[in-house]
């Protein structure tokens, strides 16, 4: 279920974004433009409109603003958003999610 070359924070580190699946896998990736998601880039990542949930004051997940109402649960990015107090115990994240440096979105 959960596949991951490296752990995300890393990635960040390394000023790489990681999507986590709904599936659990961790993809490295980024942007196309080399520096940051353009809003269209991000819409197509997670399948929609998005929406910014803050981990950290540097650190943010993109999800999907509908994805509750679209798409399935996504068990690994409720987890981190969890462990870092984004959301609360009880709410969840669905559909695949980029988690990047707050700087990587514009």
């Amino acid at each position: 279920m959960f596949q991951s070359r490296k752990p995300y924070n890393s990635c960040i580190m390394e000023n790489l974004a990681v999507i986590i699946t709904v599936d659990g896998d961790l993809r490295p990736c980024t942007p196309a433009n080399g520096s940051d998601f353009k809003l269209e880039e991000a819409q197509k990542i997670v399948g929609g409109y998005i929406e910014s949930v803050y981990l950290d004051d540097d650190t943010i997940m993109i999800v999907n603003e509908n994805g509750k109402f679209e798409q399935p649960l996504n068990t690994v990015a409720t987890l981190v958003a969890i462990k870092k107090g984004a959301i609360s115990q009880g709410d969840y994240i669905s559909g695949d999610v980029i988690v990047c440096d707050t700087t990587m979105l514009r």
